[in-house]
């Protein structure tokens, strides 16, 4: 089973992934908000507050918000595996600033890839001159989503034709 969303979708993804990551055989979160403590000090993240609340505003704020983001929730699975992880972002997203990935794919890294269990890949694509994804050209488009399918392909041993 493979998992893929963007934006808040790849929030989705990371929750999904650190609660259960048993279930899937890979996970794509595409241009996520993975850092729920401090969104909203970063582009336009301040007007998500009415969406997410703020962990700055009270306690239960701050609770809620920790237990639902990704960064802070990546831990080592007490058996297995986490499943292959492709984490994609731009350079130049200024919606969701590309910190959130680059942050959640080292923790990651750091977290997961010194375990002898870890055997599946933990990366990240990083598309340059580019944005959130409006407006992105078709070629790059079309090269990020064939990127995506192979990984998926490959993780999942399915023949693409």
């Amino acid at each position: 089973l493979a998992i893929n969303g963007g934006s808040n979708g790849g929030l989705l993804v990371g929750a999904c992934v650190n609660q259960r990551p048993d279930l899937y055989a890979c996970a794509i979160p595409q241009v996520g908000v993975m850092d729920m403590l401090r969104f909203h000090k970063f582009t336009i993240g301040y007007a998500w507050t009415a969406d997410y609340g703020c962990s700055e505003d009270d306690e239960e704020s701050f609770k809620n918000l920790f237990a639902l983001s990704p960064l802070h929730n990546i831990k080592a699975p007490q058996t297995g595996q986490y499943p292959a992880v492709l984490v994609t972002t731009a350079d130049h997203d200024d919606r969701v600033v590309p910190l959130h990935s680059f942050k959640y794919a080292a923790q990651l890294q750091y977290t997961l890839s010194a375990l002898s269990s870890q055997t599946n890949p933990l990366l990240i694509r990083i598309e340059t001159k580019a944005g959130h994804g409006a407006g992105k050209p078709t070629a790059k488009v079309i090269e990020e989503q064939a990127d995506i399918y192979a990984f998926i392909g490959h993780v999942t041993n399915t023949e693409c034709v």
